[in-house]
């Protein structure tokens, strides 16, 4: 039986009705999994929160640790929108553990950028994105027009600094040598590079070419998500429209991504979401009946290695050709379907083998990836 444990967020002895945030306006969070929150990043529903604390003004609140007396960094996560919709905190939680938190009529202080993206004409329409651990990229339309640089697949861009780091890259044009805080050297080619996802139909992965559109719903401090377009490709008669929401928070090395299929005539559609392989030795992993894989790749003399992960949440069914490794799934059309991917590298220090990585990745498992609109929770 499946228990579905919630964070609860008890507010407390407070009335409505104010203009301002209370003093001592009191509120706790309760950790009730089986592995501490380090820099974790939680979701409050923001209309829950202002209407008890009152708060009308955005900037002129801020939120401390009742423990420490100190300020907990804070996100007012939009989703696109004007208005908020989440309260983001990073917090620290033993598990099964619980913090008092109090929310003060004070302006805040300004928290230093964790996540960052951005759309990046400047090199044929990438749409580069980071946190302080590990960044990406994803390829855009104009890229089509290179026939030797082309790719379909998510790129990996490896740091070892948690400074944010795109936009110097960018500006060097100098991105594939280290330069003291990593590089890209995560070659993709015509694959699914690092777990991008794809139709699959006849044995056959069916590309629907690189990004036409791009939107950013939030950019930082604690998380950035945006949303990625997609020309249709008729498969098999039938038109296949696709986008592409991803999240990445501050802290972790996973993203989330929420792919929505539209196909008339179709309740359902075959996909894979693929990781890109090499011929010299490796560590792979896969689990098919927990719905995931990972992929510690052969180590580069000069740059070192870097690992991909696949947490589907779904049963899968694993096939490897010559190229790529393919978890094989089907999903719901017209609804988005959300899975996690996420990478390493082991000169950043954290993870360095394929045990140690995939031991983090065991702890991830039984989470939930984050819904938009909800609170987080834990199965």
């Amino acid at each position: 039986m499946k228990k579905i444990c919630t964070m609860i967020i008890a507010i407390l002895g407070m009335a409505t009705g104010h203009v301002q945030p209370k003093v001592d306006g009191r509120f706790t969070l309760h950790n009730p999994g089986g592995d501490a929150w380090k820099a974790k990043v939680v979701s409050i529903p923001w209309e829950g929160f202002r209407d008890r604390f009152g708060v009308t003004d955005t900037v002129s609140f801020r939120v401390v640790d009742v423990r420490t007396n100190a300020e907990v960094p804070l996100q007012l996560e939009r989703l696109g929108s004007k208005d908020p919709i989440h309260l983001l905190l990073q917090v620290d939680i033993v598990a099964g553990g619980s913090v008092s938190f109090r929310c003060e009529p004070r302006p805040r202080k300004v928290v230093k950028a964790k996540t960052y993206g951005r759309f990046v004409p400047e090199r044929k329409d990438d749409f580069a994105w980071e946190n302080d651990r590990i960044a990406f990229r994803a390829y855009g339309k104009a890229l089509e027009s290179t026939p030797k640089e082309n790719a379909h697949g998510l790129d990996v861009w490896v740091k070892r600094s948690r400074e944010m780091v795109i936009n110097e890259r960018y500006r060097r044009g100098d991105y594939h040598r280290d330069n003291g805080d990593g590089l890209d050297y995560y070659h993709v080619g015509y694959t699914l590079g690092a777990g991008n996802m794809a139709p699959y139909f006849r044995d056959s992965v069916w590309y629907p070419g690189n990004f036409t559109r791009w939107e950013v719903l939030d950019n930082g401090p604690l998380r950035t998500s945006f949303r990625l377009h997609y020309e249709p490709v008729v498969m098999d008669g039938r038109r296949v429209a696709s986008t592409k929401t991803i999240s990445l928070d501050a802290g972790t090395y996973l993203n989330q991504i929420s792919v929505q299929y539209d196909v008339e005539g179709l309740d359902t559609l075959p996909v894979v979401i693929g990781i890109i392989t090499r011929k010299d030795p490796s560590v792979m992993y896969i689990d098919e009946q927990r719905g995931w894989a990972s992929y510690w790749e052969p180590t580069d003399p000069k740059n070192g290695t870097t690992a991909v992960a696949v947490l589907a949440g779904v049963p899968i069914r694993a096939r490897v050709t010559s190229q790529q490794l393919l978890l094989q799934l089907r999903i719901p059309t017209g609804r988005p379907f959300t899975y996690r991917m996420g990478a390493c590298w082991d000169r950043e220090g954290t993870f360095t083998s394929a045990a140690g990585w995939n031991g983090w990745l065991e702890t991830q498992l039984s989470k939930e990836p984050v819904q938009a609109g909800a609170i987080v929770s834990y199965r």
